[in-house]
């Protein structure tokens, strides 16, 4: 067996390293006629039907395969059956073994048992429905991966074309995709015509990436001659071949990489579970303890397993389950309030616990739109306004310089806003066109105004649209100005500044002399240093002799100058920054978290953003910065000096776990560029190896397994794919990081009250478990029922634990290091001490005082009772004497005996007053705490309310056996109740007082 065991985790150990491997293939590498004869197929004819039904039969359909899930019976089940329920299903099942023994052995056997079983059994099922709902959570995530998949493809069979269901597509198809469409399997480009594809949900790349037939990469992933299965072709077309389906896709490998995740324990579960594991262990220690001294003290073997039930009963915190999910749930809901929608209720805490933030790039930290960030014209730098709300910096749109330049950018270009929005804000338009060229679109609607009044002034007569080989754009315009044509051009800026032998600077032309080249690289530099995308401009006012009006300007023989130019500037564009995430990058740092940006992008891109949103914070440098200070080759430097790190994925790919985990350690400030999905996953498992509760944000498909993987997936609400949806635990509504900030100080908030809704709870355990221990060992009246405790654990204590949920931060929450999950448990030995020992039993005290008050004024003063039980409790003895020399039936005994219970009861509500009111707070005093928690107050009021009516309703003698007490008898333990409140007033005084002191260590939960 322990072998067989063996083998299951080392396969899932392989499982996982599989998974991790990147993506290994040559089918981009090798020539089209090795390939084509590899997959038996022909670039015009394509497949014969008879072979494509002869591969699908193989291969099986293009789709991919659903994971197993848990059945839903399955899932219930654990919530029946699981931690506490357990405890109470042993107890009832006890009840009803000691009911049938006695049914078989007394005449009239008392019912007692019977409904105590009943109601514990109807507590176990109604909590276990209720957590179940609460928690159900089917694994959908396949589901969104089938509405990912393209429905229909256009594929080449016999030289004929064909449109049929994209399940239906094989390897060896020869495929024809167009803008729009999506790619229905993983192909090798054959032919393209400006052909672009949106990756972005795969690699992470904003950009639109060009596909053509060269191979450019030996990485699968960046090479442009392949096309991926469900990403989207947006502009352009061409043919391919395919060469993977289903699950053999890269989207597959991913999708199969997400659903074969194991999905580990929350930290709150398994706080709750440790939690569990020590209440049971002092539930069964004390019931089989003091079942083996019962048994030693002579009492019948029946007797002592009811003690065992009451023992069992008085030490499980019924109620407390359902209290800790309606908190969370709770949180959820004032979570999603602040734009943070979670899937998992336990999340909510995970997420206060985290101590590391993966976090995407492209959409979460920044806006997910390119945006004019920076203008060089007239030989000086120009910053443009970067912000959401166009508050930014503003510059000179007089001079001559701008006016060439705005000219340029506005007419050599294809975007167009969509139609109908001219009542949205122009940053907010959809463009037709791609994103560097509708970054520009926008930026001049602002700065000019109607940009298609200005084209429309401008005809456009020829054009020469952008390639990859020549790396420029051509349009020539009429031009009002001057009666002829006007010659724009953009393209790379080193391609454009070599067609161009003039600049125009401050209105004049000037020879493009070395002085002023070195200008322009220094400008280019600077801004490509900056992570910006920088495109050149340069014009042409063509001679009116040379091209009259009417000239028949040709694009494919270019019977115009294309040299001899004139520059005009570059404008260079980025995705900037959200506005509110420097703050909230900040607010991590200050509350112990370290924020991680992983990204498909450039590292210099990368690099920059992190500058800008404070992950590498001001003056602090990688390994590359202080080789360039020191100028020194990078090898010298120590990587330890460096609390920064900016590692390619290339890099990456060869370390080993120690290394990435010698990186994570000893830098404080780390990008991770260029990395691939399943290096997001390696991170994240680095990252847990250090200890750490990992959070990891995410939009795209590729990030879908690693956000399955962390303690905590937050996905993108509005530019997520239904997939990373799927596989996280909590969506951001708005996109914006800054709401994980808020998430993580309601997640500390819910632990912090958790804990002080347990403490509350967890104290009347001692005033529950004492009456019988003294019960047993001193052979007195029962002080205390069973029935009695559960109307304490599910009826008066219920609403004060959940209104503990809504109490307010209690200091500066967001200032403290993150909880460390080995040491900062949600229960731990000093809160068993504070609420057993110190609390607790001042609590038993006054359950006792009103005990012995009542069987005093009764007659049966304290030291008559002790070894008193079997007189008591024998019905044949109707005339049981008290110290005046009454007599006592055995009718009138058990009423003064239920009276008794009753006070009890009473009693432990009143001093769970006190108990109340001090949990508000765990070090502040109540001073400054205040009463503000409006719900709590209602506890308070409703549990004295329903005391009184459980105490005074008619018919609770016969139901519940609570008979009507004097008013009197409730100002019994109201001295006991003060005593609570004063003595830990006092204790937190000391603890403020003297942080880290002697009450700290012993008292401090």
């Amino acid at each position: 067996m322990a072998k067989a065991n063996g083998n299951k985790s080392s396969k899932k150990e392989t499982n996982l390293d599989e998974l991790k491997q990147e993506v290994s293939m040559d089918e981009h590498k090798i020539t089209l006629g090795e390939l084509y004869s590899r997959l038996g197929t022909h670039p015009d004819h394509g497949l014969t039907p008879a072979r494509a039904k002869e591969v699908l039969l193989r291969d099986g359909p293009n789709a991919l395969t659903p994971p197993k899930t848990t059945p839903e019976w399955v899932k219930f089940c654990k919530q029946l059956f699981g931690g506490f329920a357990l405890l109470l299903w042993i107890g009832a099942f006890l009840c009803f073994f000691a009911y049938a023994i006695q049914a078989t052995s007394e005449d009239e056997p008392a019912p007692d048992n019977l409904y105590l079983g009943v109601v514990l059994a109807v507590v176990v099922i109604i909590t276990g429905i209720f957590s179940y709902y609460q928690e159900a959570k089917s694994s959908a995530i396949m589901e969104s991966f089938k509405s990912l998949v393209p429905q229909y493809a256009t594929v080449i069979r016999e030289g004929q074309k064909h449109t049929i269901s994209a399940e239906e597509v094989v390897i060896g198809d020869i495929v024809e995709v167009k803008g729009g469409d999506r790619i229905p399997a993983d192909i090798r480009i054959i032919k393209a015509h400006g052909c672009k594809v949106d990756n972005s949900s795969l690699t992470g790349e904003s950009e639109p990436q060009t596909r053509s037939p060269e191979l450019t990469s030996d990485n699968p992933l960046e090479t442009r001659n392949l096309a991926f299965f469900s990403t989207n072709c947006v502009e352009g077309a061409a043919i391919g071949c395919v060469i993977h389906t289903g699950d053999r896709t890269i989207m597959g490998r991913i999708a199969n990489l997400a659903s074969g995740l194991e999905m580990g324990e929350t930290p709150i579960a398994k706080e709750i579970a440790h939690f569990i594991h020590i209440i049971t262990g002092v539930a069964v220690f004390l019931g089989v303890t003091f079942f083996i001294i019962a048994f030693i003290l002579g009492y019948h073997w029946l007797d002592a397993v009811i003690f065992l039930i009451g023992i069992i009963v008085a030490n499980v915190p019924e109620g407390l389950l359902a209290t800790v999910t309606v908190c969370l749930t709770l949180t959820a809901k004032r979570m999603a309030s602040k734009n943070c929608l979670v899937k998992n209720l336990e999340a909510v805490e995970t997420l206060g616990s985290t101590s590391t933030i993966c976090s995407d790039k492209t959409g979460t930290l920044t806006q997910n739109r390119m945006t004019v960030a920076h203008m060089w014209f007239d030989n000086h730098i120009i910053e443009a306004d970067t912000t959401e709300d166009q508050s930014g910096v503003s510059y000179d749109k007089s001079s001559p310089g701008w006016k060439a330049l705005s000219r340029a950018a506005t007419l050599c270009s294809r975007a167009e806003f969509k139609a109908n929005q001219e009542n949205i804000p122009i940053l907010k338009r959809e463009c037709a066109g791609d994103a560097s060229e509708s970054a520009i679109l926008k930026c001049m609607e602002i700065a000019l105004g109607n940009v298609m009044d200005f084209r429309r002034k401008n005809q456009k007569n020829c054009e020469i649209p952008f390639n990859s080989t020549n790396k420029y754009h051509v349009t020539i315009h009429d031009s009002p100005e001057t009666g002829g044509y006007l010659l724009c051009m953009k393209g790379a800026p080193e391609r454009i500044l070599d067609r161009c032998s003039t600049i125009f600077i401050n209105g004049e032309e000037k020879v493009l002399n070395d002085e002023l080249k070195d200008a322009f690289n220094t400008a280019y530099l600077e801004l490509g240093g900056l992570g910006e995308r920088v495109i050149g401009f340069c014009d042409l006012p063509l001679p009116v002799d040379k091209f009259p009006k009417g000239y028949p300007f040709d694009a494919d023989e270019a019977n115009f100058p294309l040299d001899n130019l004139r520059f005009l500037g570059l404008i260079s564009m980025i995705d900037p920054p959200r506005a509110a995430v420097p703050d909230a990058v900040a607010k991590c740092r200050s509350a112990g978290i370290k924020v991680i940006m992983v990204t498909g992008d450039h590292p210099i891109t990368a690099k920059a953003i992190a500058k800008a949103v404070g992950i590498i914070s001001e003056g602090t440098e990688t390994v590359e910065d202080i080789a360039n200070r020191l100028n020194i080759p990078v090898e010298n430097v120590n990587p330890r000096d460096a609390k920064a790190a900016v590692i390619h994925g290339q890099e990456l790919k060869d370390m080993t776990s120690e290394e990435i985990d010698e990186v994570l350690r000893h830098h404080t400030e780390i990008v991770f560029a260029r990395t691939s999905p399943q290096q997001k996953l390696i991170i994240v498992e680095g990252c847990q190896r250090q200890g750490a509760i990992v959070a990891v944000t995410g939009d795209g498909v590729n990030d879908s397994p690693a956000l399955k993987k962390a303690d905590i997936g937050v996905a993108m609400g509005i530019a997520g794919s239904d997939v990373s949806k799927q596989a996280a635990d909590m969506i951001l509504l708005d996109d914006n990081f800054a709401s994980i900030v808020t998430g993580v100080e309601e997640g500390r908030l819910i632990f912090d009250n958790l804990k002080k809704s347990i403490a509350y709870t967890l104290t009347s355990n001692i005033p529950e478990i004492s009456p019988f221990l003294f019960f047993i060992i001193f052979n007195t009246p029962l002080p205390l029922g069973t029935v009695t405790i559960l109307c304490i654990d599910l009826g008066t204590d219920m609403v004060p634990a959940i209104s503990l949920a809504y109490e307010q931060a209690e200091s500066d929450i967001m200032k403290r290091q993150p909880r460390d999950p080995q040491h900062d448990k949600l229960v731990n030995e000093r809160l068993i001490s504070v609420s057993y020992g110190q609390i607790g039993m001042i609590q038993a005290a006054a359950g006792f005082f009103s005990y012995f008050i009542i069987m005093a004024e009764h007659g049966f003063w304290g030291w008559m009772l002790f070894g008193l039980r079997e007189k008591w409790d024998s019905q044949g003895v109707n005339d049981l004497e008290d110290a005046a020399g009454q007599e006592w039936t055995y009718h009138a005994r058990k009423k003064l005996e239920y009276t008794c219970h009753t006070a009890f009861f009473v009693a432990i509500v009143v001093v769970q007053w006190a108990d109340l009111i001090i949990c508000k707070t765990r070090r502040n005093s109540l001073v400054h705490q205040k009463m503000k928690n409006h719900v709590l107050n209602f506890g308070l009021v409703f549990e004295t309310a329903l005391a009184a009516f459980l105490s005074y309703c008619p018919g609770m003698p016969i139901l519940l056996r609570l008979y009507p007490l004097k008013f009197t008898w409730w100002l019994v333990p109201i001295p006991f109740s003060l005593l609570i409140f004063v003595y830990d007033e006092i204790r937190r005084f000391i603890l403020r007082r003297n942080p880290g002191g002697w009450v700290e260590l012993e008292t401090y939960y």
